[in-house]
């Protein structure tokens, strides 16, 4: 099983910026394909964020994080980020990243099979 860690949560200000690390550390070859980053606000269901691919560093973002939202990898740490700008109140969450170890749709949970334990992000206005 692949165990993700995640740092560099925070309280900002709209506007500001963060930046958040998923470190991974397990089986990350063979069957991990590809690294996903949700969010969850309370009382809200859990949102799909963005992905990037381990090979080439592909990604992929919901609509309403494109342009603000920048996920990148760095292969031989085994590390994933994503860089957010231009916060709003809204995005204000918990934020986990995941490793999707089989197929599946990346926009779904069910398809990533460990999760970290999940960044606290609080933006203010």
């Amino acid at each position: 099983q692949v165990h993700l860690v995640e740092s560099g949560g925070g309280l900002v200000q709209a506007g500001g910026s963060l930046r958040l690390s998923c470190a991974a550390s397990g089986r990350t070859t063979g069957s991990t394909y590809a690294m996903g980053w949700f969010r969850q606000a309370p009382g809200k269901e859990r949102e799909f964020v963005g992905a990037i691919w381990w090979l080439g560093g592909y990604t992929y973002y919901a609509d309403s994080m494109r342009g603000r939202f920048t996920i990148s990898r760095d292969n031989a740490k085994n590390t994933v980020y994503l860089q957010m700008n231009s916060l709003k109140p809204e995005d204000t969450a918990v934020y986990y990243c995941a490793a999707r170890t089989g197929s599946g749709n990346i926009y779904y949970t069910d398809s990533y099979g460990s999760w970290g334990q999940g960044a606290q992000v609080t933006v203010s206005s």
